[in-house]
């Protein structure tokens, strides 16, 4: 049953809600690769890489919640649970236990490149069958890559 009608075509619309859940399962899982090293890093730099991966996480967070109401918005149920995370995201995972500060570095400069190497494509994916989510799509990348720079920074 389709409770919100969407102004797009069927045909657009799939593309549209295939770019929308797998950039909404890559944020959420962001935020909680994010969270687990936040939580177990350690090191002479803990504090400032501490302090970096909530602004990451907070940032992933709110990009996931525009994704998925960008979808309702469409007549698209997002699914963002735990399950459908674990299946389908493309982030590697992060090992448990005590995280060096530098490893934590290179964890998030893997993961925020998968994200925005995925993003990216999105991005080319959503441009003629809905500009605004492609829009949106844009604004999200642009974040994530200076994310990326500043972690990349930290190991230079």
């Amino acid at each position: 049953m389709t409770v919100v009608k969407s102004p797009l075509s069927e045909d657009s619309r799939k593309i549209v809600a295939d770019a929308l859940q797998s950039a909404l399962v890559d944020l959420i899982d962001l935020s909680l690769i994010g969270k687990q090293v936040h939580w177990n890093i350690i090191g002479p730099r803990f504090r400032s890489i501490h302090l970096q991966l909530d602004e990451v996480v907070g940032y992933a967070r709110s990009a996931s919640d525009l994704v998925a109401e960008r979808a309702a918005a469409l007549g698209i149920t997002p699914d963002g649970r735990a399950g459908t995370v674990a299946r389908t995201t493309g982030i590697d995972t992060v090992t448990d236990g005590w995280v060096k500060d530098a490893e934590v570095v290179e964890i998030m400069v893997g993961a925020l490149h998968s994200v925005i190497t995925r993003m990216r494509e999105r991005v080319t994916t959503t441009e003629e069958p809905d500009p605004v989510t492609q829009d949106l799509l844009i604004g999200i990348t642009r974040e994530l890559e200076k994310e990326h720079w500043m972690f990349q920074a930290e190991n230079a």
